[in-house]
């Protein structure tokens, strides 16, 4: 930014001073109180001009060296995936925080209520649905998937694409993303804590902080983020931890990936885990995925849950296991009729832990059972995966191998 010196020049204040005075030159009482008060006349002028004028002509000049700036050079393009969620609800009034619907405004409002986007980038809109994130189905995962690699074939000039998104299932709608996405420029999901509507919004800042994220080069290669609150998380590794909070998305133990501050985004690690243009999973041709559900585990379970989805058909279930990944004698009795069925005929069986934090790993009674374990995943993140792995296979062993590399 260039900033331009605009002196004021006294001389030409005291000349309109003084032409001031030759207008009241007739009326003698006025002339003389103008004379009497001159300096002090000129004073005031000198200190308007220093308080109002001279400001506002360097914010003029300012603006004007900012906007040709601007213009001169070519800004990244970044597209923007709508979907619905707080960030665009709307509620009763300004305090209505947790009473407002989700989904009221258009991706074209979010972005028209953030001009400073122009600043960052050209940027293109596109509403995919517009629902709570409560209601996001697998069905508009693979739309969305779909559209992404879409978007990247076909335009390599577009830097990056923003999802705007509920914050409820938004860590899933992520790492699906970050597993079925060909293309390694950015992809940055955002959403919000308070509606649009809300006082102290936090969705404008957080959109703009999202289209920075994904017009930065610095972004490409670290697979499908999380951006809110000024901060960069990785799709893998994190989750909604409160639940009106603006500092909800954490990953527990490992960190944030960055942040985008007001100089700029940066970042300080990535994840080595194996992810978009490393994915070996294809949803190009998928209308729908296997069923995969979870059970979770508490003292003294039921084997009703598990019964019932087994007689479903149920092609996968993941155990929100207790500690570690453990599960209860009566789960473990609920389940041996499975384990006596042909493998073929039997759902595939993943072990995560309820906790939120810590890996699962191996254990040999567990392992004879063909129970796989979730390492850092949680249920919901593994039951993404387990899908993903039964659209290629359901042999126990390749799938143990995709949750170690994923």
């Amino acid at each position: 930014m260039r900033v331009v010196a605009v002196q004021a020049a006294p001389g030409g204040l005291s000349t309109g001073v003084h032409k001031l005075e030759e207008g009241f030159r007739g009326n003698e009482p006025l002339f003389s109180l103008l004379r009497a008060k001159r300096s002090g006349l000129l004073q005031g002028l000198l200190t308007l001009v220093s308080a109002v004028l001279l400001p506002a002509a360097l914010t003029a000049v300012t603006c004007s060296a900012q906007d040709a700036h601007t213009s001169s050079k070519d800004l990244p393009l970044v597209w923007v995936l709508s979907t619905g969620g707080t960030i665009s609800g709307r509620g009763a009034s300004s305090t209505s925080l947790a009473e407002y619907k989700s989904g009221s405004l258009l991706g074209e409002d979010l972005v028209k209520g953030v001009p400073e986007t122009q600043l960052y980038a050209k940027v293109k809109v596109e509403q995919i649905v517009n629902v709570s994130s409560a209601d996001i189905t697998i069905d508009n995962w693979i739309t969305l998937a779909n559209r992404v690699n879409r978007i990247f074939a076909d335009d390599k000039k577009v830097a990056g694409i923003v999802i705007t998104h509920g914050t409820n299932t938004l860590e899933e709608t992520a790492y699906f993303l970050n597993l079925t996405v060909k293309d390694d420029r950015p992809i940055v999901l955002v959403g919000a804590m308070r509606p649009a509507t809300a006082i102290s919004a936090d969705g404008p800042l957080n959109l703009l902080n999202a289209i920075r994220a994904a017009a930065s080069s610095e972004a490409r290669g670290k697979g499908v983020l999380i951006v809110m609150n000024d901060e960069i998380n990785g799709a893998r590794d994190a989750t909604k931890t409160n639940t009106y909070r603006v500092e909800t998305f954490r990953a527990p133990d490992l960190g944030y990936l960055g942040y985008v501050d007001a100089d700029q985004v940066s970042f300080y690690r990535a994840s080595t885990k194996r992810h978009t243009v490393n994915s070996e999973f294809d949803i190009s041709q998928s209308k729908v995925l296997p069923n995969v559900e979870i059970v979770y585990s508490y003292v003294q379970p039921s084997a009703v849950v598990i019964q019932a989805l087994v007689a479903s058909g149920v092609k996968g279930i993941v155990f929100a296991g207790t500690g570690a990944g453990l599960i209860s004698n009566s789960e473990k009795l609920a389940l041996k009729p499975v384990l006596s069925a042909p493998p073929a005929s039997r759902p595939v069986l993943v072990r995560s832990s309820r906790t939120g934090n810590g890996r699962v790993v191996a254990r040999e009674e567990y392992d004879s059972m063909g129970m796989i374990p979730a390492d850092t995943l949680n249920p919901q993140k593994a039951r993404i995966l387990l899908m993903l792995a039964l659209t290629k296979t359901s042999d126990v062993k390749e799938i143990t191998r995709m949750f170690a590399e994923y």
